[in-house]
């Protein structure tokens, strides 16, 4: 896992490069280099972090030049030793042991044809001597990010928005629409860019460019298409695979490294199958959680998670490292907001950097997450509520109208406690008699289309139709005729992206540590696609299928535990940490003071949150992520 950076035909591209590689440091501590060469009328530079996990020595540094290509790469090839075995046996000689100079061979002996054959996580781009073209791709999920910024024909790309913001700052324009997308979503989706001419490279995806200005585009990778060829396989159980050799394999693979690896265990289910699986692989592995204090999680009546992450340590010898995350919010909000690139309203990243600062400081450099199979396998309370939504529609609206009514004058808070149940309840009667597409789509974003119309600037009121408009094309786009496929395929391509990999990797890169995702594999997504939504979610269990497969390793008390939460107790912290920030925000915030929030749509969420008719703890933590973003990304361009 590494930072990458460069230019292409770009006026003083050279000294851009450093500058932009200096700004990753913290992807990559343990090493930097940097490449020149003659590209037709210009030049090409590329510049590379190193954080040392294959190959320790120098014939895995980079950039890496080899049989006339020069290659800066970010990420981990988990198929690296079968590739490097076919291309020995068609006489391919290697110098050193690294997946980076696999893939450069690979490259060089197929070309893009080479990136159907990995498997992993990858950003890359790799300069052709020859020709003078160079290419820039990303893995097929979109884990590890690529952002760059065209002009003419040239191109300066990085691992992180930062680097490219803080350098081209004066000539980056903020792209409203997607700061609207954020409001809804409460993150940037991974088809818009904070900056108006910077891009995100799709996932599953190549981008050429070519010495006289022109560029070439290509897919690799279609999730939409996976998932049909998964709805031909799902009809026939004969042909279903055995998820649990999947799971493993994938595990196992995931485990490749010539530096320790421990896991995040949270004593879900995920983490826990996850940790279990790698403890059969590394006996004694290492494995991080966290907690909260005491009055923190009463007042966010929060499950215990601990408690189980305690005995799957037990069970299978895992050495737990335990971390009560009482953080000084007010000082690492700002702190997040800048490592996250773009506007990112939820707090797991900060649990996500904690736990990989810890682990960094014990000298781990990577850690196995279970992020993914939520998404995946239909494990989110959203799935199931949006199921029980069909049927809700059945019920007479004579009935339904006083069950509306019971529960919307029920409190979710008192002065002490919250009631999650009445938050559930809430939420699930706010999309429950809505269609297909906008009910899910409002199970999991912020506000519907008249509550983000009312928070915002007036003049922003056809931004709003296009920004709903773009999430019902990508959730229609596609052949399933399977409801909960069609909710997982619209999460992978949506969810997992635009959030959780994107908070995951600026998070853990923050603390230079590197997570990887075994249930984010092409092997694992091939698999989950095969199964209908009949055994993702049977009866009120969601994850059906991934819980019989996990049952082959955990006991039943773990795999059909209520489901665990990898968040923070943010009504706890709006209540008390930060409710003098977001009275400065309301009063004299900059989102304020420009127009583009209304201060009386965000007053009236104050209001209601504080008197515990509804829960907006949510809607304000990213109001604040948005607002800090906001002022530094405005005072950089002043």
């Amino acid at each position: 896992m590494c930072g990458i950076a460069g230019t292409y035909l770009w006026p003083d591209g050279g000294p851009l490069t450093e500058r932009l590689t200096k700004t990753l440091a913290h992807r990559g501590p343990d090493g930097s280099g940097q490449y020149r060469h003659a590209a037709g009328a210009g030049e090409v530079h590329l510049g590379h972090r190193r954080l040392s996990i294959i190959d320790l020595s120098e014939t895995g540094a980079q950039p890496m030049v080899a049989d006339g290509l020069a290659l800066t790469y970010n990420g981990e090839l988990y198929n690296a030793p079968e590739l490097r075995a076919e291309l020995e046996s068609a006489g391919v000689r290697f110098r050193g042991t690294s997946d980076t100079e696999v893939l450069l061979r690979a490259f060089r002996r197929w070309g893009t044809g080479c990136l159907p054959r990995l498997r992993g996580m990858f950003a890359f781009a790799v300069f052709d001597e020859r020709t003078g073209e160079l290419t820039l791709a990303r893995d097929q999920l979109g884990i590890k990010p690529l952002f760059l910024v065209r002009r003419g024909g040239g191109v300066v790309f990085a691992s992180e928005l930062k680097a490219l913001a803080g350098e081209l700052g004066d000539t980056l324009r903020i792209d409203e629409a997607a700061l609207v997308a954020s409001l809804l979503y409460y993150w940037v989706p991974d088809g818009r860019c904070a900056f108006r001419e910077a891009e995100k490279l799709p996932p599953g995806t190549w981008l050429r460019l070519r010495p006289d200005g022109r560029s070439e585009a290509g897919r690799f990778f279609s999730l939409a298409e996976v998932a049909a060829e998964g709805e031909a396989i799902a009809r026939d159980p004969a042909r279903r695979p055995d998820l649990h050799a999947v799971v493993e394999e994938s595990t196992r693979k995931h485990l490749l490294a010539d530096v320790p690896v421990a896991t995040f265990l949270s004593g879900g289910l995920d983490s826990s199958y996850l940790t279990a699986l790698a403890a059969r692989h590394q006996p004694g592995i290492s494995a991080y959680t966290i907690g909260f204090r005491a009055e923190d999680a009463k007042f966010e009546a929060m499950p215990d998670d601990l408690r189980y992450a305690r005995q799957v340590a037990r069970r299978f010898g895992v050495r737990l490292h335990e971390i009560e995350i009482a953080p000084q919010v007010q000082e690492l909000l700002p702190r997040m907001t800048y490592h996250l690139d773009e506007p990112i309203g939820d707090p797991a990243a900060i649990n996500t950097f904690l736990i990989c600062s810890a682990a960094r400081e014990a000298g781990v450099k990577v850690m196995l997450s279970g992020m993914g199979a939520d998404e995946l396998f239909a494990g989110y309370r959203k799935h199931l509520a949006n199921l029980i939504g069909l049927r809700y529609q059945r019920i007479p609206g004579v009935l339904r109208r006083p069950v509306r009514a019971a529960v919307d004058a029920l409190p979710v808070a008192t002065a002490r406690r919250g009631y999650r149940s009445v938050r559930f309840a809430k939420r699930f009667l706010s999309f429950a008699e809505l269609p297909e597409e906008t009910a899910f789509r409002r199970s999991y974003t912020m506000y519907d289309h008249d509550e983000l119309a009312g928070l915002l600037n007036p003049d922003l009121a056809s931004t709003v139709d296009d920004v709903l408009t773009e999430h019902a094309d990508t959730y229609h786009d596609n052949t399933l005729t399977d409801f909960v496929n069609r909710m997982c395929l619209a999460d992978a391509r949506l969810f997992l992206p635009g959030l959780n990999l994107a908070y995951t990797d600026r998070s853990s890169m923050a603390a230079s540590t590197e997570v990887r995702v075994p249930f984010v594999d092409v092997e694992v997504v091939r698999a989950a696609f095969s199964f209908p939504g009949s055994r993702k979610i049977a009866g009120r269990q969601g994850k059906a299928v991934l819980k019989q497969a996990a049952e082959r390793v955990l006991p039943p008390e773990i795999v059909y535990r209520p489901k665990g939460l990898f968040s923070a107790p943010l009504r706890a912290w709006m209540s008390r940490d930060l409710a003098p920030l977001v009275r400065e925000v309301v009063n004299d915030g900059e989102l304020v003071r420009s127009g583009f929030l209304r201060r009386e749509a965000l007053q009236r969420l104050v209001d209601e949150d504080a008197s515990g008719r509804q829960d907006r703890s949510k809607h304000l933590w990213h109001v604040l992520t948005l607002e800090y973003w906001y002022r530094s990304a405005t005072q950089g361009a002043s």
